[in-house]
């Protein structure tokens, strides 16, 4: 396959490139400088709606995965800003070349995330649940509907509702580690909140599924199905590293330290089934957590396929 991919230098688009590289498909990254070289890659400018609809053609998929890191910073109102701009301008901007391309590509991926649902304590939600309230089930409404804007006869949209990513080189994860190497990690607020996350081996492997499955589309939930409480996820990274993982958070605390993002981010409760996944037959590589933080930590292969 020919596949353009935005967002190529973050953490899902570096293990996302590499792996559809690895798999034979020719891989062209959007970017915003000058383009060396030539091969592999293409201009564009997202915040001036710019990009040339002749690099769409031909191709068989585009994969949106730009945007502002959620996490980068406490949430001033300039940041929430950019944090929209960056994901609303990019989409559209990608959706108008679909539109103009002479030959449409077949299939949009663009990403969303698990905020979409907002905090929804004990409720058991599915990609058929509708979106919550707040700064972030807002932003990922908007930014779904700015992707879906592309489906047609020609075009394929598939809205990637990702949940939290377990890497070992990057994302929330990485900034985890240090607390709990120094015995200092523990659950956040009351740790009775879910938290949705998935590995990132899982999030390479539901894309490359969806590349193949021509019957998936509309709003797809990237976590794994092992449903995982913030006490739970603590207590189990404290164990993969050897630490203790007893010393709590009070949400006061984070709130003081975070605003608005504590609330969204790490107190919020969202407790998500990946029923789309399931149902089209994905096999998860890494189906509970434990596995999953061994494989990022490079503590060997865990798996036990689910």
């Amino acid at each position: 396959m020919k596949i353009i991919v935005s967002g190529a230098s973050g953490l899902v688009g570096t293990a996302l490139t590499s792996g559809l590289e690895g798999d034979g498909h020719e891989v062209v990254r959007l970017v915003r400088r000058p383009v060396r070289g030539g091969a592999g890659e293409a201009a564009w400018d997202p915040s001036r709606g710019s990009l040339d609809p002749a690099v769409l053609s031909g191709a068989d998929a585009v994969i949106n995965l730009n945007g502002r890191s959620i996490a980068a910073g406490r949430w001033s109102e300039p940041v929430k800003a950019e944090l929209r701009s960056s994901r609303l301008e990019a989409t559209a901007t990608l959706v108008r070349a679909i539109a103009a391309a002479s030959t449409a590509p077949p299939l949009l991926l663009s990403a969303s995330a698990t905020g979409f649902y907002g905090d929804r304590g004990e409720e058991l939600v599915d990609e058929s649940s509708a979106a919550g309230t707040g700064f972030l089930a807002e932003l990922a409404r908007d930014w779904e509907a700015a992707a879906a804007a592309a489906a047609s006869e020609q075009t394929r949209v598939v809205l990637l509702r990702l949940g939290m990513v377990v890497a070992g080189d990057g994302g929330a994860l990485q900034k985890m580690l240090l607390p709990f190497k120094l015995g200092l990690g523990g659950p956040i607020g009351s740790g009775r909140q879910f938290w949705p996350w998935i590995g990132i081996d899982d999030v390479v492997g539901a894309i490359r599924f969806a590349l193949g499955a021509p019957a998936l589309s509309g709003p797809v939930n990237l976590v794994a199905p092992q449903e995982t409480r913030c006490k739970d996820f603590t207590r189990t990274l404290g164990r993969v590293l050897g630490r203790p993982a007893f010393l709590s958070v009070p949400a006061a605390a984070v709130k003081l330290a975070l605003g608005e993002m504590a609330d969204a981010l790490l107190l919020a409760s969202t407790r998500v089934r990946p029923r789309a996944l399931l149902d089209a037959g994905y096999t998860f590589e890494y189906p509970t957590l434990e596995e999953a933080l061994r494989s990022a930590l490079g503590q060997g292969d865990q798996r036990s396929n689910v």
